[in-house]
């Protein structure tokens, strides 16, 4: 979580924020699965800082030289910490290297034996999308997208930074375009699974498919994500994430459904439990993770209990969902600040109306701050608490918070 390692908004890919150790004393998952007998690799996006050297634990690493763009063209790759160019799809060169990782393991009679873990990072649906494949966008030609609800920006969130076009046609370009990168992903995918197949080991690998925030793609009268309003936005559309795994020779239940709510730090427990790979007591006392494991609900098990809570943060924002309600939670920087939200999900799905400042659900607010600040005051690290921004590093200029303070001053 941000408030304890640090990384509050995505980092600008400059000398400053590049080259700043982001993740020192940190406990990676790489270092975790590597000191259990795992052979570990990179391939594509990092974006935690230093992309062009390989990070702890990691015995394979091909990343960027950098900066993550374009999607297509002139591309500069970090091999190992060595310089390399290519050109064309960018997509296609992280597919290759991740195979060229799998036959590797295969063809050694030693590690063959071993297990590997490999992340695979596209970049395909990070905007911009206009150097997606002709033949890729033209799918989606005839496509309604009846999908997106087409809708206004409600004011009681801002400022939107990317709002709909006025132009449908416009619109339905970008939205052809957007879905043409998921469709180049999709297909990339394909082919790192059809290897697995190839070498014998799809039944025994567990694959997460998954990605780090999600997508307004027109909903809300918006595009972009937490950071494509001023101040950042939590909509369901910008936190929620997809997230498939598969793993049959690991008893993973097919076509498995559940309404408990999970988020990437479980899954950093969840493929430690899965990899008989979890810290002793002692490194689980030093990292402090507030995930917990689901695999035994990937395996059609129950346990005692689950949290019922979804927490978030962006920087000097939280956010706590909860029995149908989500409440937001907005703190000052450099004496800017915005109002705190409160939403009936239930009776308000798409989040028009704040309820925060209505008496009647006071109780409430109590209650979901209550649990709020006690979770943060478990997990953060004061070094690095989203509630104290001015003393830390500058991830990026373009941080909601920094952008309020260029709105401020503008008027």
């Amino acid at each position: 979580m941000p408030s304890q390692h640090g990384i509050h908004d995505w980092i600008e890919e400059t000398r400053q924020a590049y080259a700043y150790p982001w993740l020192k004393g940190q406990t990676l998952i790489s270092e975790l699965l590597k000191s259990a007998g795992y052979h570990t690799g990179l391939v594509g996006k990092w974006h935690c800082g230093e992309e062009r050297i390989p990070h702890p634990g990691f015995d394979t690493w091909f990343s960027f030289w950098v900066n993550q763009y374009p999607h297509a063209g002139r591309q500069n790759f970090s091999d190992n910490g060595k310089h390399i160019t290519a050109d064309g799809l960018q997509s296609p060169f992280f597919t290759e290297r991740a195979i060229q990782f799998l036959k590797s393991h295969y063809d050694d009679d030693k590690m063959a034996h071993e297990p590997f873990f490999l992340v695979v990072g596209y970049t395909d649906t990070h905007s911009p999308h206009t150097l997606m494949p002709d033949d890729m966008v033209a799918e989606y030609r005839d496509a309604t997208f009846r999908d997106i609800p087409r809708e206004k920006f409600s004011k009681v969130h801002g400022i939107p930074l990317c709002p709909v076009y006025d132009d449908p046609e416009k619109e339905d370009r970008r939205r052809q375009e957007y879905y043409a990168a998921a469709s180049t992903i999709d297909r990339e995918v394909g082919r790192v699974l059809e290897a697995l197949e190839s070498l014998g080991q799809m039944e025994n690998t567990i694959v997460v498919y998954t990605s780090d925030h999600g997508l307004n793609g027109g909903h809300h009268g918006m595009w972009e994500k937490g950071n494509g309003t001023i101040p950042q936005n939590f909509f369901e559309e910008s936190i929620r994430t997809p997230c498939a795994i598969a793993w049959p020779g690991g008893g993973v239940v097919s076509g498995l459904a559940s309404d408990i709510p999970v988020n990437h730090c479980d899954l950093f427990v969840t493929l430690l439990d899965a990899a008989g790979a979890l810290p002793d007591e002692q490194d689980a006392h030093r990292i402090n993770s507030p995930g917990c494991s689901y695999l035994p609900y990937l395996r059609g098990k129950s346990q005692s209990e689950w949290r019922d809570d979804v927490i978030c943060e962006y920087g000097n924002a939280r956010m706590i969902k909860n029995d149908g309600y989500k409440l937001i939670l907005r703190y000052p920087y450099r004496g800017v600040n915005f109002p705190n939200e409160l939403y009936d999900l239930k009776a308000d799905p798409r989040e028009t109306t704040n309820l925060y400042e209505e008496p009647r659900y006071g109780k409430v607010i109590r209650q979901m701050t209550e649990r709020l600040n006690s979770y943060f005051s478990k997990y953060s690290i004061p070094a690095h608490n989203g509630l104290h921004l001015e003393t830390q590093p500058m991830m990026t200029p373009d941080s909601p918070w920094l952008e309020a303070l260029k709105l401020k001053a503008n008027h």
